[in-house]
């Protein structure tokens, strides 16, 4: 049995997710017993700090140097209550960082950078760190994103075995992983969650979100605005493909208001808004001709947002939450990476090719170490050194 520690941070960029679990093997079956799970908010100017960072604005390599290693910092307290929550024992921690850029040029992933400096955390709990994940994938040939679907795969592997079912998450971007019976899972990133949600919140409440869904449910869809925000040329584009904020950002959102003849009520784009995820998760779900889509992330706890998800998809497919699966569908990523660490662990692929368009599967991350391994006979250390004729012998 493995006790790892998953950490998630989002593009909504508001915290670390904490998931602890335990991992054994029983024939084909990996058994995940979850141990707790907790949510760690950045401080604002934290959260500031990385907002800085994101594209469309532009930064320095100082400023990059001091981001990581803060985050590093955060990360390492959120892997303490990890362990905390495993008992006081942790084999692992997945610490894959906070993406503060996706390059993607053509549809192609050509590079990914995640800051959160592994050392600060295994220096802090003192066990194996994995971390980078998505880059062994994008050499591969893959978008590095998303990497959930692995985990989705086998949670729903019995299921789909009666249809097709989805695992939606709602973070910052939506992305969905469709999963049938005879076929190699299909995932890809939707298009906006929260993303957008959230920086009209913080332009026009100076809040972090609209809490509950309020705004939007108060307000009305605004008809040009949506069909603006629709034409967005990536909704068409076939995947594989992911995208975050280096797309989805705040100047996007403000180009879009700038675009209408006449103005709108605050309550009226966040209703817009939430239509506009609610109407592209809708159409992927009846594409793949899903009967069932078990949503998590975030973008749960908008009651208005999985109103207009469940009237758009009734009497085709079901929409629950990984609650009902024995996944908090709050932790839901942060287990997700537990498990992909479990994979790397034992030297399995964690990346789908299916999903990511990678020419192979790769082994995901890289270790930082925390000392030698456990049960490793010390090695006295060397009082020097002496070359050798390498043609000899």
């Amino acid at each position: 049995m493995l006790r790892i520690v998953g950490l998630m941070s989002g593009t909504s960029y508001d915290g670390v997710d904490v998931a602890a679990a335990e991992f054994a093997v029983e024939g084909e079956t990996l058994l995940l017993r979850p141990l707790g799970h907790r949510g760690i908010d950045y401080d604002d100017e934290l959260r500031a700090a990385v907002g800085a960072t994101l594209p469309p604005n532009e930064t320095t390599v100082e400023a990059v140097c001091r981001l990581d290693n803060r985050l590093g910092e955060v990360f390492a307290e959120a892997a303490a209550v990890g362990v905390e929550l495993a008992g006081g024992r942790a084999d692992l921690v997945v610490s894959p960082g906070q993406t503060v850029f996706h390059w993607v040029e053509a549809g192609r992933a050509r590079g990914t950078l995640q800051l959160g400096s592994p050392a600060w955390v295994a220096a802090r709990v003192g066990v194996p760190v994995l971390s980078d994940l998505r880059s062994a994938d994008v050499v591969a040939g893959g978008q590095g994103a998303p990497l959930v679907p692995a985990f989705d795969a086998l949670l729903l592997a019995d299921a789909a075995a009666t249809g097709p079912r989805a695992a939606l998450n709602l973070g910052g971007i939506a992305n969905l992983t469709v999963v049938a019976s005879g076929a190699p899972p299909v995932g890809y990133d939707i298009g906006p969650a929260n993303a957008l949600l959230d920086a009209a919140a913080r332009r026009f409440l100076d809040a972090p979100c609209d809490s509950g869904g309020a705004r939007a449910a108060a307000g009305r869809v605004h008809p040009d605005l949506l069909a603006s925000l629709l034409a967005e040329p990536y909704y068409a584009a076939p995947p594989p493909k992911s995208t975050g904020k280096e797309l989805f950002h705040a100047g996007y959102l403000d180009d879009r208001l700038a675009g209408l003849d006449g103005s709108l009520s605050v309550d009226d784009v966040f209703a817009t808004l939430t239509e506009l995820t609610a109407r592209t998760v809708a159409a992927e779900c009846d594409r793949h001709r899903v009967v069932e889509v078990v949503a998590a992330g975030g973008g749960v706890r908008n009651p208005t947002l999985l109103g207009r998800l469940a009237a758009l998809g009734a009497g085709r497919w079901r929409l629950r939450t990984t609650d009902e699966l024995g996944v908090p569908a709050q932790a839901k990523e942060a287990y997700a990476f537990a498990l992909l660490g479990w994979l790397s662990w034992h030297g399995l692929p964690g990346a789908v090719p299916s999903v990511t368009g990678a020419r192979r599967a790769a082994v995901l991350g890289s270790w930082t170490p925390a000392g030698p391994p456990r049960g490793t006979v010390p090695t006295p250390a060397p009082r020097r050194l002496r070359v050798v004729d390498g043609r000899s012998g």
